[in-house]
């Protein structure tokens, strides 16, 4: 029975065939269950490394990383007013740039998950961009997603990415996002974004893949004018890319 159980769990991180002790599971299992609690609880609150953050993003050569905070003073306001995390605290004041793209990582839900992954990810995407110019990238702290919108407008940028933290869970607690405005503003809904998950190799998705698939759904928005529902990924559809290996995005309905 555990080779078949062995066989399940090459294709899924879900808690399955734990098997028992008694009236209970084994102390194994349990104490992984513990773990992965403690990874998560700690994926949460565990303050993001600003400084190391700064070195490791201006090391990309983008420019000086411009550091910024959200009306949330502190972690367990932003947990209790998810309202003031998508707000930049008052008199934040940001370059305008009027660049095509602007990026900003933030901590979110796991800031374990954003110094694990945001730099390399960062530069994988901006790999996959030749051609196109990226403002100075933005460091967010007790961030949700809709703060890119304030930012991205601030910056006057076409184009916003929000690479964040993603809620962290007993299977993965360092999985990142990117999240996709075009002409960002606040008042956007979620309805206007696009969104790339669970990025985080090797057991999620890789820089490479997400970098692909972010990068159609930019160069689709600039065709289509628009981001959300009304675009998307077709990077994985051979049919539907261009003889240079390019992917298109069409004009349909929500991925």
């Amino acid at each position: 029975m555990s080779d078949l159980w062995d066989e399940l769990r090459r294709h899924t991180q879900a808690r399955i065939g734990l098997g028992r002790t008694g009236n209970s599971i084994p102390t194994r299992r349990h104490l992984e269950f513990v773990t992965a609690h403690a990874e998560a609880r700690d994926a949460v609150h565990v303050p993001l490394d600003v400084p190391g953050m700064v070195r490791r993003t201006k090391e990309l050569g983008l420019g000086d990383p411009l550091v910024v905070e959200s009306a949330a003073e502190d972690r367990s306001t932003y947990l209790r007013r998810p309202d003031l995390g998508r707000q930049l605290a008052e008199g934040t004041t940001l370059p305008r740039t009027d660049a095509d793209l602007g990026i900003a990582l933030c901590d979110g839900l796991s800031s374990t998950a954003l110094d694990a992954h945001g730099p390399d990810l960062l530069a994988a995407i901006v790999a996959a961009l030749p051609g196109l110019t990226v403002a100075p990238p933005v460091i967010a702290t007790q961030a949700r997603v809709a703060l890119g919108d304030q930012i991205g407008e601030k910056l006057g940028v076409t184009t916003m990415l929000v690479i964040i933290g993603e809620r962290p869970g007993l299977s993965v607690a360092n999985s990142v996002g990117v999240y996709l405005t075009h002409h960002p503003r606040p008042g956007r809904s979620d309805a206007e974004r696009n969104c790339v998950s669970n990025i985080h190799p090797p057991g999620g998705m890789t820089y490479d893949h997400a970098a692909r698939v972010v990068a159609a759904l930019v160069n689709g928005a600039r065709q289509l004018g628009a981001s959300g529902v009304a675009l998307k990924d077709t990077s994985r559809d051979p049919a539907l890319t261009d003889p240079d290996g390019g992917a298109a995005i069409g004009h349909q309905s929500a991925q």
